[in-house]
């Protein structure tokens, strides 16, 4: 049986924590921060904890957990 590949976008953009939820990035700070308030940008720092079902296909996408 053949190796699976693993998406080379996800292994830069998401990790597994220990009890297999999906680590992510926060979303809607690279550009037009003027329009944003100052309460979402603070909400935004570090990471966040992605929903059930976006994390099950980002987990295909990384058959070793890498």
């Amino acid at each position: 049986m053949p190796k699976l590949k693993t998406k080379s976008s996800v292994k830069k953009r998401f990790k597994l924590t220990a009890t297999g939820k999906v680590i992510m990035g926060q979303m809607g700070k690279r550009h037009g921060m003027i329009k944003r308030t100052n309460k979402m940008i603070r909400n935004a720092r570090g990471t966040a904890i992605m929903s059930e079902s976006s994390a099950r296909m980002i987990r295909s996408f990384m058959p070793y957990g890498e």
